[in-house]
């Protein structure tokens, strides 16, 4: 059995010498898959003494943390899912105060700092605004890993200069550390850190190691000993054990099912009839079938024969049917539902009545800009499915696309998907080798760099370009530039042809959209579809420069059959003379 992610937690908050506490704390240890997906979150908030509903934002704050981040899309990498519960905690408690009768005094109203820990696979990420702490124990000495976020005005005064609630927008500082077994962390409000120091912390862990809630309550009392006079809370986090970070834990049960045999037509398997195969490579069996529950038709993938003792090439396929049921978009292949148990190892897709992108440019050499645009756009659709949830396609091409008969385009196969939540709680699966199918792939994957939303819409780029043009920007050459030097001497190819009618504009649009350096290129899809829709200024400035700018090779081409000409001129001339 593999190993898992095991922790144990001490907590205890006390009002000390005040009339209430304004403290919240809690922790949330869920079970698998959660478990090994999103892991385990612990957090505390410090309600500030002047507010008088400072308490409730204090709860809010925790409460929010540690169910509204269990409710985010497991696809997202845990410093997205957190930020975004926590912008959200902040536009709330800032919206309260605004609607008070303290709408002008934020040191009166729904403000708080917080302290977060997310424990997943084997590394710890921290979140953090305000003067609370999160520390980690280093022998007999407190490590402090968070700032404090106080505006000091002299010895004696100081301001807290941000917490959540103060301000419409909230900066959330976040860190990321790696876990070993026996790692110690505290979480505190000042109450306590002011006043205990390391040395006294290590000792009440290791006096009352099997039970971290006396430590706690045995830090608490040293520091109200010492002259605390606020709230005090503290949190102890110790690592007891952590995962294999094994893709099994994070795919289910679909680990546990066999490979499935070769499937021949009219075959009955696992309920379903096979009609006949569509599609068979070095990756996949593709099979046309029948659910004999529903008599739906449907795509039945099995995993390929050469490959099934690959056991990265078997968790690439599972992701595959992971990915799908985690995406909703008209432009993206929609899964199948299982409906019974399954018994073997495959996917079972939505049934596409069409053709690949591949084919249809094949059959449809020369389509106009308004055809190409249009399909364009419903791709850049479907990849902005996959990027809302973090996630990178990393292999698009047109025979990855798919054009149904009412002209609906859908992505297809996500074998190749990145996935940044995923990557968290199994970094095994996170191949280094280039996934993608030159030439569409984007170059900084041929230098090992790691893939961005810009490296899929370099993909996109060259689809639009191939459409318009039939050729690829950069000829081959782009998966032989495997060093920054050859990627800096790959030239783009203009678009501009006698035998097209396309806009130099479009052209300009074309070359940023696959521009080798990722900097270059548009930053988000929406901006890529716009321009080549509606020229901008700067787009149509950029059309209008001189050839010498536009296309240097170009250029000099006519300027040497411009010189050639005039020689032949010459020459014809002086013979004549003679």
């Amino acid at each position: 059995m593999s190993r898992r992610l095991r922790i144990s937690i001490g907590q205890h908050s006390d009002k000390g010498v005040k009339e209430a506490n304004q403290d919240f704390h809690g922790a949330m240890i869920p079970g698998e898959p959660t478990l090994t997906l999103k892991g385990i979150a612990i957090g505390l908030a410090d309600g500030i003494s002047s507010s008088s509903v400072s308490r409730v934002a204090s709860e809010s704050a925790v409460k929010a943390f540690l169910t509204d981040y269990y409710c985010t899309s497991d696809a997202w990498s845990v410093k997205t899912a957190v930020h975004r519960v926590l912008a959200a905690s902040n536009s709330w408690l800032h919206a309260e105060t605004r609607r008070s009768q303290w709408a002008f005094e934020r040191d009166k109203g729904y403000v708080c700092t917080f302290s977060g820990l997310v424990v997943k696979s084997a590394t710890a990420h921290l979140f953090h605004v305000g003067d609370s702490r999160i520390h980690r124990l280093v022998g007999q000495s407190l490590e402090q890993l968070t700032e404090d976020h106080r505006l000091v005005v002299s010895a004696e005064r100081s301001y807290l200069a941000r917490a959540l609630g103060m301000t419409r927008d909230v900066e959330i500082d976040y860190r990321a550390i790696p876990l070993s077994r026996g790692d110690v962390f505290l979480l505190t409000t000042d109450g306590v850190h002011d006043h205990v120091d390391g040395r006294f912390v290590a000792e009440a862990i290791a006096t009352d190691a099997a039970d971290l809630d006396a430590a706690a309550r045995s830090i608490v009392g040293e520091a109200l000993a010492r002259g605390s006079n606020d709230n005090l809370t503290v949190q102890i986090v110790r690592i007891d054990d952590l995962p294999a970070g094994d893709a099994a834990e994070v795919m289910g049960k679909a680990t546990e099912l066999p490979l499935p045999p070769l499937l021949e037509p009219r075959r009955v398997f696992d309920g379903f009839r096979i009609e006949r195969q569509i599609h068979a490579s070095s990756r996949n069996h593709i099979h046309l079938a029948t659910d004999l529950d529903t008599g739906q038709v449907v795509v039945l993938k099995i995993p390929s024969i050469d490959q099934r003792g690959d056991p990265a090439y078997l968790k690439r396929f599972m992701m595959e049917d992971w990915v799908a049921r985690r995406l909703d978009s008209p432009h993206v292949l929609k899964p199948i539902p299982a409906t019974r148990p399954r018994n073997f190892l495959y996917i079972v897709t939505e049934f596409v009545d069409g053709q690949t992108l591949a084919q249809w440019m094949i059959d449809n050499p020369a389509p106009d800009l308004e055809t190409v645009r249009g399909i364009v756009e419903q791709i850049a659709k479907g990849l902005r499915a996959f990027h809302r949830k973090e996630m990178l396609h990393q292999d698009l091409r047109p025979a990855n696309v798919m054009i149904d008969r009412s002209g609906t385009v859908k992505i297809i196969d996500f074998g190749s998907a990145r996935v940044a939540g995923v990557i968290e709680a199994a970094p095994e699966i996170d191949a280094t080798d280039v996934l993608g199918t030159a030439p569409y792939t984007a170059p900084e994957y041929y230098l090992g760099e790691g893939g961005t939303t810009r490296s899929d819409l370099f993909s996109l780029g060259v689809i639009a370009y191939h459409m318009l043009t039939g050729r690829l920007p950069y000829g081959t050459r782009v998966a032989a530039a495997r060093t920054r030097a050859a990627q800096r001497a790959l030239t783009y190819a203009s678009a501009l042809d006698e035998t097209r009618a396309i806009p130099a504009w479009v052209d300009e649009v074309l070359k940023r959209a696959v521009a080798v350096d990722p900097a270059m290129r548009y930053e988000v899809l929406s901006e890529f579809t716009h321009e080549l829709r509606t020229p901008t200024a700067r787009i149509v400035a950029a059309g209008s420069r001189p050839l010498a700018e536009r296309n240097p090779l170009r250029f000099w081409q006519v300027v040497a059959l411009l010189l050639l000409a005039a020689n032949l001129l010459q020459l014809v001339v002086t013979l004549r003379g003679r």
